[in-house]
């Protein structure tokens, strides 16, 4: 009669090591959960915000009303202000117009201007542009260059004399054109078009 011979000893070391295993297993699985975790949750906060930004280039954007083109120069045949009245885009936040940037594209180069505050006769210069109320019941436009409404009216005024030159006749002149691309602190982009009708003569003021 065979007698099998057993060594408890031997079987607990197996038990134990298998044991350790199974921890170490479930410890890795637990950091690797954590990883993957906090990578999908940075993801999803970034994914997030891009949209945002996205959707803010989109919607927060100016819209234009009316281009003007006034003092007129009789002597020159040229247009030395110009005159953009704009509002918020349907949609959009609340829109500062104190950082946004135009940039003014004709025949003779382009150039990026900035605002150079309220006044209501804005007198701009050669790198910036004025700005004035139209219609503000809340006064936001002059104490702050902000548009919060779609109630709001903003004019956008140019010195195009002092824009494309020096002055004297530097204007824009009959059947000219120019672009104004107006960017806001959102990166919304909005594009006027100006064309100089063929004869200004015995006119003060022209739709551009």
């Amino acid at each position: 009669m065979l007698t099998e011979l057993t060594n408890d000893d031997d079987r607990g070391q197996v038990g134990i090591g298998t044991l350790i295993v199974f921890i170490a297993m479930v410890l890795v699985a637990a950091i690797a959960a954590g990883v993957l975790i906090n990578t999908a949750g940075f993801l999803q906060s970034s994914a997030e915000e891009t949209g945002q930004q996205s959707s803010d280039q989109v919607t927060n954007r100016l819209q234009v009303v009316s281009s003007v083109g006034e003092d007129i120069q009789s002597a020159s045949s040229t247009i030395n202000t110009v005159k953009v009245t704009v509002k918020k885009a349907p949609g959009a936040g609340n829109i500062d117009l104190g950082s946004t940037i135009a940039q003014w594209v004709d025949s003779t180069g382009s150039y990026d201007l900035t605002s150079s505050g309220y006044a209501a006769d804005p007198d701009p210069d050669g790198t910036s542009f004025g700005v004035s109320d139209v219609q503000d019941d809340d006064s936001s436009i002059s104490s702050s260059q902000v548009l919060n409404d779609p109630s709001d009216r903003a004019s956008i005024i140019f010195s195009a004399e002092l824009v494309r030159g020096t002055g004297n006749g530097d204007g824009l002149g009959e059947g000219e054109t120019a672009t104004i691309r107006l960017n806001t602190q959102s990166g919304g982009t909005s594009t006027v078009r100006l064309v100089v009708p063929e004869t200004l003569s015995g006119n003060s003021a022209v739709t551009l």
